[in-house]
């Protein structure tokens, strides 16, 4: 295949994906890994898309992905960082869960017991009860996209209560800009919630480090990061990673 051919059908992919792996690359282009490698720093370069380890995703950060894709997305991360956060969860605890696919994770993992959780993620209710625990859900406006509850009636349902932990999703984690997400709106919720809380915790993959988008949660604060074990950021940002 042709090197502009490649590069249209990576950006074509990433449109549709967000996120591409070397492994898709080389088998949909039939080309060797050096030469995916040299095509993604070339377009890297041109601000067409933003490398991360082990593929690329997109360079335009003021949208957020849909739940259906973040589900299918470093599967294996989420699942050993949603064992890392439900650990950190105490028998009788009060619980802040965010909306987004790395908070559902936990949900299979909260075995404590008398447990009350309020959320703001729609596709979080159903599994919480099943797993016998009592659910608020903070409502106002939803999501078409990630099914997250936003907007004023959200914020003064979560501003109601006080929290012993909440686990709050993020889409970019930064030394400089500190812990980002793409809706204004859902960032003023996160910050409500991480108000109310005695401790807050934010799982993030490797794909979010070192990446800023558009709306500010709040700077990086140490021990509070949930990640995985072998997210190559690590080092970096090891004063504010609590599990990883």
């Amino acid at each position: 295949m042709l090197t502009i051919k490649r590069h249209e059908k990576i950006v074509e992919m990433l449109e549709h994906h967000e996120i591409v792996t070397l492994q898709q690359l080389t088998e949909v282009t039939g080309s060797s890994e050096s030469t995916i490698r040299r095509d993604l720093s070339a377009l890297e370069e041109a601000g067409r898309l933003q490398r991360i380890h082990g593929g690329a995703t997109c360079t335009h950060n003021r949208q957020d992905t849909k739940l259906a894709i973040k589900k299918t997305q470093f599967v294996r991360e989420k699942d050993l960082m949603a064992q890392q956060a439900a650990a950190l969860v105490d028998d009788n605890d009060f619980i802040f869960l965010d909306a987004g696919s790395s908070t559902l994770a936990m949900i299979p993992y909260m075995t404590q017991r008398n447990l009350t959780v309020v959320t703001n993620g729609l596709t979080h209710v159903q599994p919480l009860i099943e797993n016998n625990i009592s659910v608020f859900m903070a409502g106002g406006y939803v999501k078409n996209n990630t099914y997250a509850s936003i907007g004023d009636q959200a914020q003064q349902m979560v501003r109601n209560f006080n929290f012993d932990k909440a686990f709050i999703g993020v889409n970019g984690v930064d030394l400089d800009k500190g812990l980002t997400t793409p809706d204004p709106e859902e960032a003023a919720l996160k910050r409500m919630a991480l108000a109310q809380s005695d401790h807050c915790y934010f799982l993030a993959d490797e794909s979010k480090f070192s990446s800023v988008t558009f709306a500010c949660i709040t700077s990086l604060r140490e021990d509070s990061i949930i990640t995985h074990a072998d997210n190559h950021h690590i080092e970096a940002y090891k004063k504010y990673i609590k599990v990883g």
